[in-house]
């Protein structure tokens, strides 16, 4: 365009000291290089790309299903019992209460009579009492079996994740502020199998020319100057027996950033939002319905949910979505 002389071209051309964006064209020794870097990696044990994954944990969604439900109904459970408890102490204070001001009124009272209702109340008798033991006991293997489960069955379950990355890179700023598109940074959201991690070079569109002297951007100058990756630790992680195709939910499933990623744009340091289990992600296809309007490939089949499921939405699950294989292939 500049070129050509478009008059908008040339003037932000000229205004940002004619810079180009630059090329992501590569000669021969650099495309001979980078596939060598790719042989050498198995025979080297594992690259810094592999070991800053590593934190990250396989995440294991197999069983999710049973921890959430387990730990609901210990929750219950453990409510109910305190409810107990409480419900208890409190009746026996009111009789006793009650008994009491009852007995002061009636004058016909022996001397030792007299001597027990004028006794001062003792709670620790009420706590020390063998309902009241045993309702603790209870409530306290209950709160036991849950905190122990919760552990157990959330082995592998990394939510909430939040490595420390090598360059301080603030979602907030740059989603959020500016306002800058995920797909301009992770290019593949929308078409890959994976949301890939931004190279140097994306980084360098901006930074050439802003804030060039941060400690922060030096360290991509660094990086480049060495001709090494940035090593960034990563956060979402799938256990390799599952699949998972980044675009098949973004493009075809239409489904923004945000419902499994969270408020991405808020967030200064990222971290794991959603848990990724199998449960997690089979209640999504069972509630969330299919956009098949204009797709001939679903006529046959939303006819046949309809006339089987009157009424219920065709969701990803009435497509099969909740087939072993679908993800376990």
């Amino acid at each position: 365009m500049v070129q050509a002389g478009d008059k908008d071209a040339v003037k932000i051309f000229n205004g940002y000291n004619k810079q180009e964006m630059p090329s992501c064209a590569m000669a021969d020794e650099e495309i001979k290089s980078m596939l060598g870097c790719i042989e050498a990696a198995p025979a080297a044990g594992g690259g810094a790309q592999d070991q800053t994954a590593a934190p990250a944990g396989d995440g294991a969604s197999a069983g999710s299903g049973a921890a959430s439900d387990a730990a609901k109904y210990l929750d219950l459970l453990l409510i109910i019992l305190v409810v107990v408890l409480i419900v208890m102490v409190i009746t026996l204070i009111i009789i006793a209460s009650v008994l009491s001001n009852y007995l002061k009124k009636n004058r016909q009272l022996s001397a030792e009579d007299e001597e027990v209702l004028n006794q001062r109340f003792d709670i620790g008798k009420i706590l020390r009492s063998k309902v009241v033991r045993g309702l603790a006991m209870a409530i306290f293997v209950v709160a036991l079996l849950d905190l122990t489960l919760d552990s157990v069955l959330g082995v592998g379950i990394q939510q909430h994740y939040q490595p420390k990355q090598p360059i301080a890179f603030s979602h907030k700023l740059h989603a959020g502020d500016h306002k800058i598109d995920c797909n301009y940074c992770h290019t593949s959201v929308y078409k890959g199998k994976n949301a890939n991690i931004p190279s140097a070079n994306i980084c360098m569109n901006c930074h050439s020319q802003i804030k060039i002297e941060s400690p922060e951007i030096k360290k991509i100058y660094t990086a480049i100057e060495k001709n090494r990756p940035i090593e960034w630790v990563r956060i979402h992680n799938l256990p390799d027996l599952s699949y998972f195709n980044h675009s098949q939910h973004t493009t075809v499933g239409g489904i923004e950033c945000q419902t499994c990623h969270g408020p991405i744009e808020t967030m200064e340091v990222v971290y794991q939002y959603s848990p990724l289990t199998m449960g997690w992600c089979i209640n999504c296809h069972r509630e969330t319905p299919l956009n098949t309007q204009g797709n001939a490939y679903y006529d046959n089949l939303v006819k046949l949910h309809e006339g089987e499921n009157s009424g219920k939405p065709f969701t990803v699950s009435s497509n099969g979505g909740t087939e072993c294989s679908k993800c376990h292939y």
